[in-house]
């Protein structure tokens, strides 16, 4: 447990997606270690998202506790699955140097930073929980913290865009001396013929060896490839936040109505946008 945790601090602090890693097309960071750290955050916030179910003073329930705190990580997981085919194909439209396993890296490592954010806020949603009966006011409360740690968390990768998408560094190769010392002399001119003996076989001498330095030169930023990069991922995040909005309805209750008994899953019915549309006309009026 030690190590995940420092695993996750190393990733919050970026030591895992170092741009010269991201050139080289690699994330050094294991997959199991990013589940692990999702599941473990996603059900803490879960557990602070149930309690509102066993404090409500009409049909309290135990039940809707325990699956929330499954449902929590559940729900970035089947986001995740769901958008993955679709940032894959369109990045490597684009040449992204990451590979198959790199992408699910990152986007793991994204879900990773969303889920750290949202635990944190675990306490203050406990808070609320102790402090108020309102069912409209903490659905609110609860959609205001998945949405700001939805913005912070992908907006994670978003830094790791022009490294991924930018052109590869391109050799060049550099002489430290322009021409030979022959070169623009003309050995008969009236000056070399007083030369002294000691300067005519300072002349004859072989010239030095040519220092050549290697030098990488990487495009201007931001490039081309990097703009476009920016472009997609922001088609992406765009998908990535409706289906993760739709499938947080799909899996709905979470909080759980005081008005109904404990269910798995709701029926399906109208859609994310318009409940969240009634929720604050609720909490309003």
């Amino acid at each position: 447990m030690g190590k995940l945790f420092r695993d996750f601090d190393a990733l919050l602090r970026g030591k895992f997606t170092r741009r010269e890693d991201l050139l080289a097309g690699r994330i050094d960071v294991p997959v199991g270690t990013l589940v692990r750290a999702g599941l473990l955050l996603g059900a803490t916030y879960g557990l602070f998202m149930g309690l509102y179910a066993v404090l409500r003073p009409e049909n309290p329930s135990w039940l809707q506790l325990i699956v929330t705190t499954v449902k929590v990580p559940l729900l970035f997981l089947l986001t995740l699955v769901v958008t993955f085919p679709s940032l894959y194909v369109f990045s490597a439209l684009a040449n992204s140097r990451l590979r198959h396993l790199d992408t699910v890296k990152l986007l793991l490592a994204a879900i990773g930073v969303n889920l750290g954010l949202l635990a944190s806020f675990g306490p203050v949603t406990g808070f609320f929980t102790l402090s108020t009966d309102s069912y409209p006011f903490m659905l609110f409360l609860n959609i205001v913290f998945f949405a700001i740690s939805g913005l912070v968390g992908l907006g994670f990768p978003r830094r790791a865009v022009d490294s991924v998408f930018s052109p590869a560094p391109v050799s060049r190769v550099q002489s430290d001396l322009d021409e030979s010392p022959e070169e623009g002399r003309d050995h008969d001119s009236p000056a070399d013929e007083g030369a002294s003996g000691d300067d005519a076989d300072a002349s004859d001498a072989p010239p030095p060896e040519r220092q050549i330095i290697h030098t990488a030169t990487m495009s201007p930023r931001p490039s081309e490839a990097s703009a476009r990069g920016r472009q997609i991922f922001g088609i992406w995040l765009f998908i990535y936040a409706i289906v993760g909005a739709q499938m947080g309805w799909i899996l709905r209750p979470f909080v759980g109505s005081p008005d109904l008994p404990f269910e798995l899953f709701r029926e399906r019915e109208s859609n994310f946008f318009a409940a969240l549309l009634n929720t604050i006309e609720q909490l309003l009026y």
